[in-house]
């Protein structure tokens, strides 16, 4: 059995169920494929999805603001964006949830299909809700409303400010708030310098912010 599935393996490995012409040309295409998908893999930072930084999410700018207000925030001393925006029941939920978000997320941003103010999806709302009370659960007795009401009144609709502050969209506040970065033109030429614990790469000229 063992051998029989080596074979079949090796089989596929060396493209023998491809005609012997078209060996070399599928070779060539699936280096192509490979040595682009490890190209995007590396300017993409794919491998910083895996796991719960904040600054994987401000790999793509939509996400500036968003970082920038948590940072200035009281819940950033205690939680990550992962804390809030994914489920944290278990292990399996917490991934598979990551996954089908950041695949639909990389698809929009790619296509420039985000909207202009940035809204929770009706997915997105029970997750925050759950990870709101799994925090703060032991403050809920000091309030009359223990759970949402028939209308859907959620946490944010009195605390509309935390941690994000008011709604900022993309038209009305392009790089606000966003920190000047070092110059690059010293004699360490950026060498060293991290915002965040990630090295700086500034979108144009001595000015930018996390990418």
């Amino acid at each position: 059995m063992l051998n029989r599935l080596g074979r079949t393996f090796v089989s596929l490995l060396t493209l023998q169920i491809v005609a012997p012409r078209w060996r070399l040309p599928c070779f060539a295409a699936l280096g192509a494929f490979v040595g682009l998908s490890l190209v995007v893999a590396h300017i993409s930072r794919a491998a910083s999805y895996l796991t719960d930084s904040p600054e994987a999410c401000v790999n793509c700018h939509v996400m500036t603001n968003a970082y920038l207000t948590w940072q200035r925030s009281s819940h950033a001393t205690l939680t990550t964006c992962g804390d809030c925006h994914v489920p944290q029941d278990n292990i399996l939920s917490h991934y598979l949830y990551k996954a089908r978000d950041g695949a639909w997320h990389t698809t929009a941003f790619t296509l420039r299909l985000e909207p202009q103010v940035l809204r929770l999806s009706k997915k997105a709302i029970p997750v925050i809700e759950a990870n709101c009370r799994r925090c703060h659960d032991h403050e809920l007795h000091r309030v009359s409303l223990a759970a949402p009401d028939e209308q859907g009144q959620r946490c944010w609709d009195c605390h509309r400010a935390v941690p994000h502050g008011s709604v900022r969209s993309l038209s009305t506040s392009p790089a606000l708030m966003r920190p000047a970065l070092p110059p690059l033109t010293g004699p360490l030429k950026g060498q060293g310098q991290t915002i965040g614990g990630r090295p700086v790469r500034p979108s144009g000229g001595e000015q930018g912010g996390p990418q």
